[in-house]
């Protein structure tokens, strides 16, 4: 196999990435990265649904060995955990990150310097967990980076409510996406998530996924250099509506599509106000949720 060039080196060469920095640099004047469209001026520093305003706050980077194998390798992920998120997850695992806002902000040079030393320390990949509300200063780091030689993929680690217009600002630049695909009814998303339309939103956002970087594509060692890798996280009593999730991905984007189906669910955050997310899953309700995976056509499940 050639060696791999990653996306965004091409757009950097043209100059085409240092005009999406600028361009998305101005969709935080009225903020509209995510589906919220809050319309606060982050530039001034205000905070809407997401709580972060011109700096991203990072809670943690380095290599990590806990992602699906394809994206951990033998080197390990470079992860980088974002603060803030434009989802409001009752049970969420990262509480005290996505909304307690746990984390440092830094500037563009800090975090490319934080990519730059993931690559260094034999990371297969920069992995940026939760960044859908600050993709524009991600950007104007990663155009430093990739300045100072950055080239391995870049991995979109994302809740599934994405703005169209934002995704297509990441056309070229994005290598593998994996998003959640969370609930299959947008009620159960409004009170779990107090999001509005997440299922809507969330189909349309893995399609155009989908055709920016198609199947996943793995090298000689099974470490994944483009494509969709898309998880599900199974919850009590089917409130994740996997059997519908698993149809739509099987019929309108390929079966072929690697899908891994999580039974890690354990009550957190403000999990225990809200039953039955008030407990584990059970072994039959995983089961249960395996096998619409298999009714449905889905030939590559992982259960990592």
């Amino acid at each position: 196999m050639k060696e791999f060039v990653p996306a965004y080196i091409g757009l950097l060469e043209s100059g085409e990435l240092e005009k999406r920095v600028k361009t998305a640099l101005k969709m935080l004047e009225s903020c509209s990265i995510c589906p919220h469209k809050c319309g606060v001026n982050r530039l001034k520093d205000e905070k809407g649904f997401c709580q972060i305003g011109r700096q991203p706050k990072v809670a943690s980077y380095g290599a990590h060995f806990g992602e699906e194998p394809p994206i951990t390798g033998k080197r390990g992920s470079g992860t980088v955990f974002f603060s803030g998120c434009n989802l409001k997850c009752v049970f969420c695992q990262n509480f005290e990150i996505s909304q307690g806002l746990e984390g440092v902000e830094v500037t563009k040079e800090y975090l490319a310097f934080i990519f730059l030393s993931l690559q260094e320390g034999g990371c297969h990949n920069i992995n940026l967990v939760t960044p859908t509300h600050v993709v524009p200063q991600i950007l104007e780091a990663l155009l430093l980076a990739a300045k100072e030689g950055l080239k391995i993929p870049i991995v979109y680690n994302c809740g599934g409510y994405e703005s169209l217009e934002t995704l297509k600002f990441l056309d070229g630049i994005v290598d593998i996406y994996m998003p959640d695909m969370k609930y299959s009814d947008n009620k159960i998303a409004l009170k779990l998530s107090k999001i509005k339309n997440y299922w809507d939103i969330c189909k349309r956002a893995v399609e155009e996924m989908h055709r920016q970087v198609g199947e996943l594509i793995l090298d000689e060692r099974g470490v994944a250099l483009r494509g969709l890798l898309i998880r599900h996280l199974v919850l009590p009593e089917g409130l994740s509506g996997s059997k519908e999730i698993f149809e739509f991905i099987s019929k309108e984007l390929s079966p072929n599509t690697v899908v891994n189906i999580m039974d890690q669910y354990r009550p957190c955050g403000k999990a225990m106000n809200y039953p039955p997310l008030d407990r584990r899953i059970t072994k039959e309700e995983f089961n249960r949720a395996i096998a619409y995976a298999r009714d449905a056509g889905l030939k590559k499940l992982l259960t990592f």
